[in-house]
């Protein structure tokens, strides 16, 4: 029986190597992002707006742990998930953490491609959108850090890249 559960930055490849991964190691694959919003019918941007951030971290954890009693699979988790209650330390505990890091100067070129699909960044860009980013990061990283795992994941830029990471993810987990 194997759990993996990929931390990260948003932009750091949580979902596109999750999902590889998932199918190399013949794990079942879920974005807990897309399963919250499965379970609830809305959307997780509608459910911070209409029940603020405190209720959603509760729903997140929530549906944290019950992902973590699925056998054999890969869980792609929210940025936040690692960083709120006692997660990273449930996450280690259930199976194998893996931090996707990527420098605030990449992720920062990542996410200014796609800030408009994120409510957090769509007013920001530039300047602006490296020290939200890099804030949030020095916060979020004592978290990370936690994992099993610290994984360099910053050169994701081609399918092949994807290939070699999820190859080179494949052999240090099994």
């Amino acid at each position: 029986m194997k759990r993996i559960f990929l931390i990260g930055y948003m932009g750091a490849g949580k979902t596109t190597v999750g999902k590889q991964l998932a199918s190399r190691m013949g794990l079942s694959f879920v974005d807990l992002d897309l399963h919250i919003e499965a379970r609830y019918h809305k959307s997780v941007r509608e459910l911070f707006a209409e029940r603020g951030e405190d209720a959603f971290r509760e729903i997140e954890r929530k549906m944290l742990h019950e992902v973590a009693e699925f056998e054999n699979v890969l869980v792609s988790t929210g940025g936040g998930s690692p960083c709120f209650f006692d997660n990273m330390e449930f996450m280690n505990r259930s199976g194998q953490t893996v931090y996707l890091k990527v420098s605030v100067q990449e992720l920062t070129k990542r996410l200014e491609t796609c800030r408009q699909t994120r409510p957090v960044l769509k007013d920001r860009s530039g300047e602006s959108l490296f020290r939200f980013i890099d804030e949030n990061i020095q916060k979020r990283e004592p978290y990370y850090n936690q994992a099993s795992v610290v994984f360099d994941a910053e050169n994701m830029l081609t399918e092949s890249d994807v290939q070699t990471i999820t190859v080179a993810l494949e052999r240090i987990l099994n």
